[in-house]
């Protein structure tokens, strides 16, 4: 089992910048990939961003001029971070941290709220 907590999230004007944390423990080890969905209201959840153990990234095209991940580990947790440069307010929403697993269910963590304001 691995267990997601997100952070970091909350109101900024249009242009600020936000940095999301994902914090992930128990069967850590496990873990190659960590990734950032989110969405918005009355919208399907979106990908937004993967980070592999190794550090290679994949960022989806919408923001990768703005957004970076990156992941830091400790022997018991794995934290991918989501940086959020110029924020429009077109990136409000729910962000969720997820690990997926082949084969079975991913994890997915509660989600931070993002609301930018024009």
């Amino acid at each position: 089992q691995v267990q997601l907590v997100e952070s970091g999230g909350g109101l900024v004007q249009a242009g600020g910048s936000l940095t999301l944390s994902c914090e992930a423990s128990g069967r850590v080890f496990a873990i190659n990939i960590m990734g950032w969905y989110r969405q918005a209201p009355g919208k399907e959840r979106e990908w937004v961003a993967w980070i592999t153990r190794g550090g290679s990234t994949n960022i989806a095209d919408s923001v990768k001029d703005r957004f970076t991940i990156a992941t830091d580990s400790t022997p018991n947790t794995y934290t991918a971070y989501l940086r959020m440069n110029n924020l429009k307010p077109e990136d409000t929403a729910v962000y969720y941290c997820t690990v997926p697993v082949p084969g079975s269910e991913d994890f997915w963590g509660q989600g931070t709220q993002v609301t930018v304001s024009s």
